[in-house]
């Protein structure tokens, strides 16, 4: 949520700076800041009436005390009208505030003033690139050839299971994804200073508002409905990542500065409803409607944000450096960002089969956007409350590592060679070829 002071004082940047993003929000401003200012009027109003509230009162004890029981009664009347007023104006600031905040919540995050400006992802730059695209001496086979000649996913069984969308993974497939999400998980914890939780795989709707989810995505996220009681639909959702859970574990928590930073890093599935349109990457593993993934959150002093986005981000690509798995770093333009993000950087993966890069992390920096939202602040040594830098990355995304690693380390005899910090996870050094 962004800071109405701020908007108060920088209106025109507000403006400019969500325009940037392509949204339309900047329409919103003019009405938020009348709103504001609704509100304060009325605040001013009631605070003064209640001085003359007060007022009265003691007017009426002391008219009492000289037996002016006449007057009294005509003070006590003007004290309950006085009353009567406070609360029709106590509702309509109830209301003026409740429309204020709806506002709020519904306007992304302000692009940091680093961002290059830029209508879609075709302007997004990039960073730098690590490792070389790998060369065969033969066609290399898509992911899903490889996954149906080594019978490591059954797409038609995954789909009959819970429909379009949905993969079940089989003999060594299950075993490489688990082995995956164990690597990331130990790499993470024990040379880059993540502290590994095991959240919820549900949340309530205020970590998916606190996280910027919601309202926002409201169409794209699975409801849970317990049984029968259809009144309890809503009152839990399914985790599009970990993202909503891990980084609310401090919510409308006052820490102290001396807790700070707190690396968290954890394993969840991802449902998100919104795979993709029909036939638009749909086929095989690379747009699903669920996938695993380990997440990172970093909770950071105010300015410590941006460096410590940069060691995020080092994290994330310590992974493909390891699986020997060429890649590129995006930085995403105001047009592209993620809605509560204010500065992201895309780590994309070369997959051969594919013949493109395959998004398989995302960093961000959310500055206060979050923590604001959701209420989460610390103490600083000076004594003042101060809301904390929120990040999040992918640390990295399945399936489309998995999609990534396969394809790169395919075989001419169809085998996959597995990468050497992976082999221990999984037991041998190739995953052999179709007898």
């Amino acid at each position: 949520m962004l800071d109405i002071r701020w908007i108060r004082e920088n209106k025109e940047l507000t403006e400019k700076r969500l325009a940037s993003r392509r949204g339309g929000d900047e329409s919103k401003v003019e009405r938020l800041l009348e709103l504001d200012a609704q509100r304060r009027g009325l605040l001013t109003e009631v605070e003064q009436l209640k001085a003359e509230r007060k007022s009265a009162s003691k007017q009426i004890g002391a008219l009492i005390g000289q037996k002016k029981k006449e007057e009294a009664e005509e003070k006590k009347a003007a004290t309950k009208a006085i009353g009567d007023q406070i609360t029709t104006l106590d509702q309509q600031v109830q209301e003026t505030m409740k429309e204020q905040e709806s506002i709020l919540l519904s306007l992304p995050n302000l692009p940091h003033e680093s961002i290059p400006d830029g209508a879609s992802e075709e302007d997004n730059p990039e960073i730098r690139q690590w490792g070389h695209k790998p060369e065969y001496g033969f066609d290399p086979q898509s992911h899903v050839d490889l996954c149906d000649q080594l019978s490591l996913i059954d797409f038609a069984r995954g789909a009959k299971l819970a429909g379009s969308g949905f993969l079940l993974y089989t003999g060594w497939g299950a075993r490489l994804e688990r082995a995956l999400i164990q690597f990331l998980l130990d790499l993470h914890t024990r040379e880059h200073g993540y502290t590994e939780v095991s959240p919820p795989f549900v949340v309530s709707p205020d970590c998916m508002t606190g996280v910027g989810q919601f309202p926002k995505f409201y169409d794209q996220a699975y409801a849970v409905q317990e049984g029968e009681d259809g009144e309890t639909l809503g009152k839990l959702y399914l985790v599009p990542t970990a993202e909503a859970p891990v980084a609310n574990i401090h919510r409308e928590e006052l820490l102290k500065e001396e807790q700070l930073p707190i690396f968290y890093c954890a394993y969840s599935p991802c449902f998100r409803a919104e795979a993709g349109a029909a036939g638009v990457g749909t086929r095989g593993m690379i747009r699903v409607h669920q996938f695993d993934k380990v997440e990172m959150i970093k909770i950071v002093p105010a300015d410590q944000g941006y460096v410590e986005l940069d060691a995020m981000v080092g994290n994330a690509e310590k992974v493909l450096q390891l699986l020997d798995l060429h890649y590129r770093v995006i930085l995403l333009c105001t047009g592209d960002m993620g809605f509560a993000s204010a500065k992201t950087f895309d780590i994309e993966v070369w997959a051969p089969g594919q013949g493109s890069y395959l998004e398989v992390s995302s960093c961000s920096n959310c500055e206060d956007y979050q923590s604001r939202r959701m209420n989460l602040r610390y103490k600083t040594r000076e004594g003042k409350n101060v809301f904390p830098h929120l990040l999040n990355g992918s640390g990295t995304a399945l399936a489309r590592l998995f999609v990534a690693l396969i394809e790169t380390h395919q075989q001419e005899d169809g085998s996959i060679r597995i990468p050497e910090p992976l082999q221990p996870y999984l037991g041998v050094e190739v995953i052999p070829a179709a007898s």
